[in-house]
């Protein structure tokens, strides 16, 4: 059986970086303060002509040039989002516009940061039983729009940019090895984002004072710590394998102290694990496709390697992925 194989990636980041010192200057904070605790310098924050479906477009091409396939042989697109452009239609009907992919069809999924990886186990459960279609899956992010850049704990973590893949029918062993997502809806509230207001009154949330990200850290990252480790080890138990196997691991780019803790916990040598938090932030969905074009670029992976995912996001959504370069 075929499973999903990555043949092509992009990524799309905003032009304007939003510094440390930057931030100074907006809330109550620092330089020193937001590096001890996050490992964030810099993040990049959308400007005009950036909005969500365009940086998701500009990554999907950079994808496509790199496979060699055509936008008109792509069956389907699927982007990983929570902050799309528009509540209709969906970020992934205007990238099929934007690049002429006049032959797919087209939706969004949400799971928050953990969005990547559910559309990429899409991806694979659809070739899986067709095998021979092609698979543009994106993670993309403007979460500059829903930050309230008054709160200290959380505008200091977020910054936007999108990564896309294209994926085909794996041969030779390549492809999604495993994948195994969770989820936990009775700790929404500790990390959350209203909706706008509804206009009908009945159904009101007498509690919405902002459609902008909300979220108890302390609480959050004693979950998603624990969460991911599980996960992680489930995943290498079930297919007989152990951390050593691992070429390379491409965590969720959430803050420095998580990805410090996990690595410790898993006593994963560091040379291992692909960081780039520092520059981009939490770039939610974005951040697995933004590293793992960034790493494939820089030839960290060579064929044959096996990748681990990981990631954790609102809902509570994680999950681990195992996959053979």
């Amino acid at each position: 059986m075929k499973h999903a194989s990555v043949i092509g990636t992009g990524s799309c980041l905003p032009e304007r970086k939003l510094t440390n010192f930057d931030l100074e200057k907006m809330v109550d904070t620092s330089d020193e303060w937001i590096t001890t605790r996050t490992g964030i310098h810099t993040r990049r924050i959308a400007g005009k002509g950036e909005e969500n479906y365009r940086l998701a477009t500009c990554a999907a091409r950079e994808a496509l040039a790199m496979s060699g396939i055509d936008a008109k042989d792509i069956d389907l697109i699927i982007v990983a989002t929570f902050t799309p452009h528009m509540m209709m239609p969906s970020c992934a009907c205007f990238v099929q516009a934007e690049i002429g992919a006049s032959n797919a069809y087209a939706y969004d999924m949400n799971a928050a940061c953990a969005g990547f990886l559910y559309a990429l186990d899409m991806a694979d459960k659809n070739i899986c039983s067709n095998p021979d279609i092609n698979i543009l899956v994106i993670g993309s992010e403007t979460l500059s729009a829903h930050v309230n850049w008054q709160d200290r704990n959380t505008c200091i973590l977020f910054g936007d940019g999108a990564g896309a893949c294209v994926v085909t029918g794996g041969i030779d062993g390549t492809g999604i090895v495993d994948s195994k997502l969770c989820s936990d809806g009775n700790l929404w509230k500790l990390l959350y984002m209203h909706s706008p207001k509804s206009l009908n009154p009945e159904i009101i949330q007498e509690d919405n004072n902002g459609c902008h990200i909300k979220m108890m850290g302390r609480d959050v990252f004693k979950h998603a710590v624990r969460a991911m480790e599980e996960a992680i080890v489930d995943i290498l138990e079930r297919n007989n394998l152990t951390v050593n196997d691992v070429d390379l691991m491409i965590p969720h780019q959430a803050n420095i102290r998580i990805l410090n803790k996990l690595v410790e916990r898993l006593d994963v040598s560091r040379e291992k694990v692909y960081i780039n938090v520092n520059k981009y932030g939490n770039t939610s969905a974005a951040s697995i496709p933004i590293a793992l074009d960034e790493a494939n670029r820089q030839g960290k992976m060579n064929r044959g390697d096996l990748l681990l995912f990981c990631s954790f996001g609102g809902g509570f959504t994680w999950g681990s992925m195992l996959m053979r370069w």
